[in-house]
């Protein structure tokens, strides 16, 4: 979920709870909170905290509510992870350390060490084009082991690399596409479904993708995909979340622009996302 800010770029937690409920009634079961489409790195702890507290009030009970409380700090992200429990989310993503440049080994021992201190669900995070780190699949095989780490968001972009997460991993582990373009790809793969950028506007397109290949029905699956084809590649035209803001207030959804050091579409880009949003019958 994106983060909404006011004009001076502060939260807009008005806007904050009428766009969860939004994505909750438009085919969303969940919402991840403070992650990277959130805008995580630029937003303060005390920040994050009332995020959590309003979406779970807002919409706790109704879907899952994710707390983003991952860093390249290990002690930062147990304190956060702690705090996120007491407001009461159904579970926490850990985004691999970006930055630090761990091996494998300090990757296990980081998100072990947090896990070993709560006990909520704990969802990994790969996405090694903003960590620089892969997390390798005996890596998260050995992190499995860990009765709360339940699931992977897996954005390496390498269906191998998949591939190898489904052998190797056993079958309650879940893996998420954290691309929108290749969820079905990664559900023919055994994926369970993706955590989502486009589902900001075309949610409820998703949701019936999904549903059709979970009941076997392939061929619709693939019709689907290849008409939202379009949605997920252009909300990925520059920087997420530049274009699914942009989207967002094209649709009159009073999200603002994102805070330095992101900004907003170039004129070039914005025309692109209208016409994305018009091909789409969303305008």
């Amino acid at each position: 979920m994106v983060t909404p800010f006011k004009k001076d770029l502060t939260i807009d937690y008005d806007q904050v709870k009428k766009l969860a409920r939004h994505l909750v009634q438009s085919g969303s079961d969940g919402l991840v909170i403070s992650g990277t489409t959130g805008e995580s790195p630029t937003l303060t702890k005390e920040e994050k905290v009332e995020l959590f507290r309003v979406v779970v009030e807002e919409v706790g009970g109704d879907a899952v509510v994710i707390a983003g409380t991952g860093s390249n700090d290990t002690a930062s992200s147990i304190e956060l992870t702690h705090i996120a429990e007491k407001v009461g989310v159904d579970g926490v993503m850990l985004v691999g350390p970006y930055y630090n440049k761990p091996s494998q080994e300090g990757l296990y021992q980081h998100f072990k060490t947090i896990a070993q201190s709560t006990n909520l669900p704990v969802v990994l995070y790969n996405v090694p084009g903003r960590t620089v780190v892969n997390i390798l699949p005996q890596t998260v095989v050995r992190l499995s082991e860990i009765d709360n780490i339940v699931a992977i968001k897996e954005a390496s972009g390498n269906l191998d690399q998949v591939s190898e997460l489904r052998r190797l991993l056993p079958d309650h582990f879940a893996i998420y596409s954290g691309e929108d373009s290749l969820t079905l790809p990664i559900l023919s793969l055994g994926g369970m479904g993706v955590i989502s950028v486009a589902s900001h506007i075309i949610g409820q397109r998703i949701q019936e993708m999904v549903n059709a290949f979970t009941s076997g029905n392939i061929t619709m699956a693939t019709k689907i995909h290849c008409s939202i084809f379009p949605a997920f590649k252009g909300m990925f035209i520059t920087t997420n979340p530049v274009p699914v803001k942009t989207a967002l207030n094209m649709l009159g959804w009073q999200v603002g622009a994102p805070r330095l050091p992101l900004v907003d579409a170039t004129p070039e880009e914005k025309d692109a996302i209208k016409k994305v949003l018009s091909d789409a019958n969303l305008l």
